[in-house]
């Protein structure tokens, strides 16, 4: 379903600080700015079998975040290629694409539209998404008044109201209060025992070792191991 083959992103730095867009212009005429790269991916290459539950672990900063946004096609890599079978479904930062002065309900309709999906669908599936996010009384309400977690809870809601073909998460089960959590995990299995392939990043061995059977670990931006799950927590943990 996902074939990830050499993938390297590479970030171009300034070696030295600009405090302002005019001083960063003059430089950059006078030919005075030294850069440095940052190598976020290495050479990452793997791949995710369909209706697979594919883990992802690694230290801060290790590169998680950034391969997913390559697969999501977030990002485009620097030299590499990533290989989709299927419709993804990205729940990267939830919230992202919220307009914070449009209401909760106005909100649906935009990011609905923005995942692709049709107004008059939409519309069907409005009191379930709401319900889900438990904002009955608040969808009418504009976003920038919410908090943290209502933001997330609502689109957590969009984003998995129905069943996607590829489904990468990242650090998004904590999101809410415990039984939104429980709610947020019970359908994301729901998605697993239906077919669905997950890529799953969290710092929660626990989760990882639950809900994957697989799961790769990454270092520094590259692949350290990629095996079964209880075998690369175990590896991971040794290495702490």
């Amino acid at each position: 379903m996902i074939e990830i083959n050499n993938v390297t992103v590479n970030y171009k730095l300034a070696s030295e600080r600009i405090h302002s867009f005019k001083e960063y212009m003059i430089s950059k005429l006078k030919r005075k700015i030294k850069y440095e790269y940052f190598h976020a991916l290495k050479n990452v290459s793997l791949e995710v079998k369909a209706g697979e539950v594919f883990g992802l672990i690694g230290d801060n900063g290790a590169g998680k975040s950034t391969l997913l946004k390559v697969i999501a096609r977030v990002l485009r890599p620097s030299t590499g290629r990533v290989r989709l079978h299927g419709r993804v479904f990205p729940l990267l930062e939830l919230g992202a694409g919220f307009d914070m002065e449009l209401t909760g309900r106005e909100n649906i309709y935009l990011n609905s539209a923005i995942l692709g999906f049709k107004k008059a669908d939409v519309k069907s599936r409005f009191d379930h998404m709401v319900s889900f996010a438990g904002l009955e009384e608040f969808i009418d309400t504009p976003v920038r008044n919410y908090s943290t977690g209502m933001i997330s809870r609502l689109g957590f809601a969009i984003a998995t109201d129905i069943q996607p073909e590829v489904l990468i998460i990242d650090e998004v089960l904590s999101v809410g209060d415990a039984d939104f959590q429980r709610r947020s995990g019970e359908r994301i299995q729901k998605f697993c025992a239906g077919g669905t392939t997950v890529i799953l990043v969290s710092h929660d061995l626990e989760t990882i070792g639950k809900m994957c059977g697989r799961a790769g670990w990454l270092h520094h931006g590259e692949i350290k191991k990629i095996g079964a799950v209880s075998e690369v927590i175990s590896d991971y943990e040794e290495f702490q």
